[in-house]
């Protein structure tokens, strides 16, 4: 008995590891999607213009948010649904590669170190990153950080490209803006630096503070999606430039940035 019950479970390992179960990463994600007619974003719940939860009714809302609830219409059809799961800098990566969310729409830059973990789509927007200070502050950009304290998020990249334009920045990194600005309030730092479109939402949020220097790097936003899902990379591809050519990406981007003070809306418009 003892034999065949190890023989059974010899037999059930070995089938496993020849591929007749499917991990998270072989999985079709498209295909999952279509069967049950919904995509699961990852949306921050932290960031004012891209994914902010409402207080009034505890919902996400922002330029991320309804680029991902267009983006599942043009994927799934109109009655296609989209659910989201409200992530961090931090968290980002780990919940896409987990499977706990389908997709990841959350100012995600695109880098070289990001490629070699997780696929991204094509660009949807064009960011690049800034500094946030006090409006009496005699900071004027990124090359005049040394000896600054400047504060950042955990998981985002900012930190580092801070630290190779001026060397000698102290860098301290928080979980979120939320904290991050609070630091800055309270003057634990002399400026908050991330991507530009994140802190006009910040400085509409904070009268008292300004975004500073222009930008000093390029970073552009792409949809994470995990590792062998060439398909759903395509499908998102896809939708992104049937909203370019109808219009649709365009009207977005003017009912969230056309009301922020200094920001010129129209330089991010495609056609």
């Amino acid at each position: 008995m003892k034999k065949k019950l190890l023989f059974f479970s010899l037999l059930l390992s070995l089938l496993i590891l020849s591929g007749c179960g499917k991990s998270v990463a072989q999985q079709s994600v498209l295909e999952n999607a279509r069967k049950t007619n919904t995509i699961t974003w990852g949306v921050k719940g932290d960031v004012k213009l891209f994914g902010l939860i409402d207080v009034h009714d505890g919902r996400q809302k922002g330029f991320d948010v309804d680029m991902a609830q267009h983006l599942t219409k043009h994927i799934l059809g109109p009655q296609g649904k989209a659910k989201f799961l409200t992530v961090t800098s931090q968290s980002r990566t780990p919940l896409l590669k987990n499977g706990n969310v389908d997709a990841m729409i959350a100012t995600m830059n695109i880098t070289p170190e990001r490629k070699k973990v997780v696929d991204f789509s094509k660009s949807y927007f064009d960011a690049g990153q800034s500094l946030l200070v006090p409006k009496n502050s005699s900071i004027k950009d990124a090359h005049h950080l040394n000896g600054h304290t400047v504060i950042g998020v955990v998981g985002a990249s900012s930190a580092q490209n801070i630290k190779k334009i001026s060397p000698k920045a102290h860098v301290l990194e928080l979980q979120d803006y939320a904290q991050a600005m609070n630091a800055l309030k309270s003057g634990q730092g002399e400026a908050l630096t991330t991507d530009n479109s994140i802190l006009y939402g910040l400085a509409v949020q904070n009268p008292g503070y300004r975004v500073v220097g222009g930008t000093f790097t390029y970073e552009p936003y792409g949809v994470a999606l995990n590792k062998n899902q060439k398909d759903f990379v395509k499908a998102v591809n896809k939708a992104l430039s049937e909203m370019e050519a109808d219009g649709e990406y365009n009207q977005l981007i003017k009912k969230w940035f056309k009301n922020v003070p200094g920001f010129d809306y129209r330089a991010l418009y495609r056609h």
